[in-house]
């Protein structure tokens, strides 16, 4: 990780969007490039850290059916659904962008057992970002901030797999609040993986059952028009 070294950006010049959530920093931390995220929509997804093997089969399809489009995938270096999602950006070709909570320098990124993907979501072109200061280590108050960040920046936040109690369902109503687009992947009504992601679809979260559904509520033509959604 030494040949990224932290820098300090602007929220101003680089994520503009930021200023429209409350109490935003003024500038983050970063490892890695903004070249490959630049001009790109931002699609935050976020689910379980104890996902089922459904969750981690339909993120990996979801993402797979984005490749070939200017999208980057933000979430937050945690386990399960986050690691998930950036292991499968960096599978399809797309940017990635990582929100920790904690600091960036390699002895407190958090998780420790997910630092390797860190490493990978920089030599392919993604980024690490953070408010925190360099030798901060995550604590339980960091993740709320953080999740704030996921929200705020994303053009789109779509939840795979929460029970409802979780900071997955903070991520979703920051994005309520902040006028994002919120989506959710229906599960089994059995299980309590999935409670809290039917419950944003009772709500009036969009349904997601294929890539597609993300790419319209974005207004992207369709490199493959079907008649029906496809799963392979």
């Amino acid at each position: 990780m030494e040949a990224f070294p932290i820098k300090t950006i602007s929220i101003e010049e680089h994520f503009p969007q930021l200023k429209e959530i409350p109490e935003y920093p003024e500038t983050l931390q970063m490892r890695g490039s903004l070249k490959r995220i630049a001009n790109t929509t931002l699609i935050t997804i976020v689910g379980s850290r104890k996902c089922t093997p459904y969750g981690k089969q339909v993120c990996e399809i979801l993402i797979k059916g984005l490749a070939g489009y200017p999208i980057t995938i933000v979430s937050g270096l945690a386990y399960g659904i986050d690691a998930i999602a950036h292991r499968a950006a960096i599978d399809n070709g797309l940017p990635t962008i990582a929100f920790p909570g904690s600091g960036l320098n390699e002895d407190v990124l958090y998780p420790k057992q997910n630092r390797n993907l860190a490493e990978d979501i920089l030599k392919s072109g993604g980024i690490l970002l953070s408010e925190f200061e360099n030798h901060i280590s995550a604590a339980p108050w960091n993740f709320p901030l953080r999740n704030r960040l996921e929200a705020g920046i994303a053009d789109m936040v779509i939840v795979i797999e929460a029970a409802t109690k979780s900071g997955t369902l903070i991520t979703a109503r920051l994005g309520t609040e902040y006028n994002k687009t919120v989506g959710a992947v229906p599960g089994p009504i059995t299980s309590p993986t999935s409670a809290g992601a039917n419950w944003l679809l009772q709500l009036g979260a969009v349904p997601i059952t294929c890539s597609e559904d993300i790419l319209r509520e974005l207004n992207f033509r369709l490199l493959d028009e079907l008649p029906f959604p496809h799963w392979q």
